[in-house]
């Protein structure tokens, strides 16, 4: 009887441990720009390795081909240009098409400045094209859009956790255990593309985990 349970415990475990890699998927984006799985509107992408990490330097719009998120975690290496006003990534999800989409930003300029109003704009939340970065800080100001603590260097690379539930968008940046932004969805949609945003000066992405 005691081995039955032991060997049913084992199966448990291994079954759960099994559905937890079939939901987690690394994408590989030099590969994917290899093979013409990012899709494009003629910006240049080109493969970049620095500081062990292998990954690309793009500007614009990028959606990962054939690449559906639902719900759950998105995780990825990130760098920007300590410029002002000329350095923003992130994350697009839930996309219907170039227009329309939720995407989460980091300005890194703003990540370690003396200026406390600026200090509190390093990362965003926006719905497009409904819920655009102006119409939240005018209308919702400090809701949407917070500061990280502790703070990256604007010239680091940084990691970004973004947590994606029904209604609520969590984000974490390196190993934070509190999210620097907690914010409430400004749409109904459920799903949709994923892809990578940049734009302004060139900006750097590595290392991009989905967690279904």
């Amino acid at each position: 009887m005691r081995k039955n349970t032991l060997l049913l415990t084992m199966m448990i475990v291994l079954t759960a441990t099994s559905l937890a890699f079939a939901q987690q998927k690394s994408y590989d984006l030099q590969q994917l720009l290899k093979e013409k799985k990012l899709i494009t509107h003629g910006q240049k992408i080109v493969p970049l390795t620095d500081s062990g990490k292998k990954g690309i330097a793009m500007n614009g719009l990028v959606w990962l081909d054939g690449v559906e998120f639902t719900s759950g975690t998105i995780e990825v290496d990130l760098r920007g240009k300590n410029e002002f006003q000329k350095s923003f990534l992130g994350i697009a999800f839930h996309g219907v098409d170039d227009v329309t989409y939720d995407l989460v930003y980091f300005r890194p300029f703003n990540f370690t400045t003396e200026d406390s109003v600026r200090k509190i704009h390093a990362v965003q939340y926006t719905s497009n094209p409904d819920y655009t970065w102006e119409r939240l800080r005018t209308e919702r100001n400090g809701i949407y859009e917070k500061g990280i603590s502790p703070a990256p260097l604007a010239t680091d690379w940084f990691h970004a956790r973004i947590e994606v539930k029904d209604t609520e968008i969590n984000v974490y940046v390196n190993n934070a255990t509190t999210p620097s932004l907690t914010v409430t969805k400004l749409n109904d949609r459920k799903t949709g593309k994923i892809g990578i945003f940049n734009e302004g000066l060139d900006g750097n992405f590595a290392n991009l985990v989905i967690r279904k």
